[in-house]
């Protein structure tokens, strides 16, 4: 079923989530009471663990995501190192905080094709201030070899309701 179509699309509304703290959304999305973001189903990874400042996403990249070399595009791993270093952040928020990433550095060790099966991303919070913050990733494969490393940096923002002025 597309996200459009997807009836509980309509309640995962930002007015409808911006009392939860950043643990609980996410906790809601790995619980299926909110549905996964639309890139996650595009690419093909979700959340497998959770808790406050670490986040761990697993995937099995196919022949869909190769680029014209034959091994899975870069972009695949920036794009879940970046989602499991970003919700590793978020899971340190509070109501009415959101973040977005400033800076991405992605360390590539391994190719990745559909022969290297399922794949795991896991995010760890570094630091979190007050209008900062930064996490690292690591990309592995189920034997448990690095396939790719990564840092990023975050800017912690308020989600724009008046009642965040209050916290």
């Amino acid at each position: 079923m597309s996200p459009e179509n997807n009836p509980a699309f309509n309640d995962a509304t930002p007015e409808a989530l911006h009392n939860l703290s950043g643990l609980e959304f996410l906790q809601h999305i790995l619980d299926g009471r909110i549905p996964p973001p639309p890139i996650s189903i595009l690419l093909g990874f979700h959340p497998v663990e959770l808790e406050k400042g670490r986040v761990l996403f697993a995937a099995t990249p196919d022949a869909r995501l190769y680029n014209p070399l034959g091994t899975v595009h870069g972009g695949f791993a920036a794009t879940i190192l970046d989602s499991c270093m970003g919700c590793a952040i978020h899971s340190r928020l509070k109501a009415g905080q959101i973040h977005t990433t400033l800076e991405l550095k992605v360390n590539y060790i391994r190719a990745m094709t559909a022969d290297t099966g399922e794949i795991r991303a896991e995010g760890k919070v570094i630091h979190v201030g007050r209008k900062s913050a930064s996490a690292e990733g690591r990309l592995t494969d189920t034997r448990g070899r690095l396939l790719a490393h990564a840092t990023t940096t975050c800017l912690i923002l308020s989600s724009g309701r008046s009642s965040d002025a209050a916290s």
